[in-house]
């Protein structure tokens, strides 16, 4: 995978990263959300350190 640098020039206080960062990752398929949240929590994790699963809840997403 290659990054691509890019520029954009803003005034700081008209910038919403938050919204940005929300509607960038609801434009991401399902699954590599999904794969990026594995990645962050795995660096969070000591190692031999298992994700703790008790509250997972499985549904289907289309009925």
């Amino acid at each position: 995978m290659k990054i691509i640098p890019v520029v954009r020039k803003a005034v700081l206080k008209d910038i919403d990263e938050e919204l940005e960062d929300m509607q960038y990752w609801l434009s991401r398929p399902a699954h590599e959300r999904m794969a990026a949240v594995t990645q962050l929590i795995s660096k969070s994790l000591k190692p031999g350190q298992r994700m703790d699963k008790t509250m997972v809840v499985k549904r289907k997403l289309h009925p």
